[in-house]
């Protein structure tokens, strides 16, 4: 077992939960000192840094969300001069204020270090191939990829997105081990390979991010590239792809750096803490983020921890289940709350169905309706679809069958739930 940072990615349970202690009273202390934003928010919660006793009083701290990034745009919250900013990256969505994330010379080489233990984490060794898929702008994930790639040594082909033909040629090319990628578009480079009837005897590594990924999804996923798929963590307010960690080959969670962040699982509902083994709400806290860290931020995403044992691979920073959902992304029909992943996973284990997918709410005068409208092989009906995903919805949706390859294929992240007007 290889590690990018042995010292860091095994340091005894103690010795994590004293690092933090330590460095969540500096960031606190710092952020009071520097961000008037921060100041403010602390004083009316009562928040003293001369007093404050670290993760005893995490608690306390009052939390973030993205609205306060919105509100705060662009760097209304940056804790360092603007002449020390080296670098932006900002949120992939389309509507409303963007969030923004600016770095530090330091916070480069933060992401880079947590990128960096992801990449050697999955298998990849100093000079691998690494194809980094994910577009090169303001959104983080080509950026991110890149960075750690170089910190891990790795020979970068940063392809960035679209171009599927072009992106298997480079990749037989030059004998591409490592992809990073975001989930739905290895389903397109997966149908491009067939069309083309080559393969990639070299890859062996694929490194997911930025959409849900359900087991029945990677499973997917690794048969049909033959590789070993890993879902990487992290996001734009965290500071990027990879920040706050990754499952290891054992598959038995997702490591979260816990030198880097503090993980709590909270009820959604109330924000008070739960215990281990519990679905809620992760909120992730930046320890050493210098522009804008993170305090309590409240990322939307469900899970819950795993374990806080030594893994089988001799990590030992605790481990969240995949992330099974996110707040925003719930759906509500016929007064059934779900989330498209549990869609997902009901329609990938129906023999011949494939894995491109879209669902369809209908809303007429505040009535909602669900189609669901899946690419299958031929024997499938939409009536197997339906009945299959009213055992898991409670009720029974629309099921509409397609040819293969007829539905919109994305070149980048893809698109699963769309809203008409009817």
């Amino acid at each position: 077992m290889r590690y990018h940072n042995e010292k860091a990615e095994t340091m005894p349970r103690g010795e994590i939960e004293a690092l933090q202690d330590r460095l969540l009273r500096e960031t606190v202390k710092r952020v009071m000192a520097r961000s008037e934003w921060f100041r403010s928010r602390f004083e009316a919660a009562g928040i003293d840094p001369a007093t404050f006793r670290g993760l005893e009083d995490i608690g306390k701290l009052p939390f973030m969300s993205k609205t306060d990034f919105r509100e705060q745009y662009p760097l209304g919250m940056c804790c360092v001069p603007k002449t020390e900013l080296k670098e932006m990256h900002m949120s992939s969505g389309s509507t409303g204020t963007p969030v923004v994330m600016p770095y530090t010379a330091a916070d480069l080489a933060q992401w880079s270090e947590c990128m960096a233990r992801c990449y050697v984490m999955a298998g990849a060794n100093p000079g691998d191939v690494c194809q980094i898929t994910p577009g090169f702008g303001l959104f983080n994930g080509g950026f991110g990829f890149y960075h750690g790639a170089r910190a891990a040594g790795l020979f970068v082909v940063p392809t960035g997105s679209g171009n599927t033909a072009r992106q298997i040629r480079l990749a037989r090319d030059f004998g591409t081990r490592v992809l990073g990628s975001v989930v739905s578009y290895s389903l397109r480079i997966m149908e491009v390979m067939d069309e083309m009837k080559v393969t990639l005897p070299s890859l062996k590594i694929g490194i997911f991010g930025a959409e849900s990924f359900s087991d029945e999804m990677k499973r997917r996923i690794h048969d049909g590239l033959g590789i070993d798929a890993f879902d990487i963590y992290g996001m734009t307010e965290t500071g990027g792809v990879g920040t706050l960690g990754q499952d290891c080959p054992e598959h038995c969670g997702l490591h979260q750096w816990e030198d880097q962040y503090i993980i709590e699982i909270v009820d959604p509902r109330t924000g008070k803490a739960l215990p281990d083994g519990e679905v809620g709400e992760v909120v992730a806290t930046s320890l050493t983020r210098e522009a804008l860290p993170v305090v309590r931020f409240r990322t939307g995403d469900l899970s819950r921890v795993v374990s806080r044992e030594k893994c089988a691979c001799g990590r030992t920073h605790l481990r969240l289940d995949r992330i099974s959902g996110r707040l925003d992304d719930m759906l509500i029909i016929s007064g059934v709350n779900f989330f498209p992943l549990q869609i997902e996973q009901a329609l990938l284990k129906i023999p011949g169905v494939l894995p491109e997918y879209r669902l369809i709410i209908k809303d007429h005068d505040g009535t909602k309706k669900l189609r669901v409208e899946v690419e299958a092989e031929p024997g499938v009906t939409g009536h197997t679809v339906a009945k299959v995903l009213k055992e898991v919805l409670g009720f029974t949706p629309e099921g509409d069958v397609y040819a293969p390859g007829t539905l919109p294929r994305p070149e980048g992240k893809a698109k699963r739930v769309f809203f008409e007007k009817v």
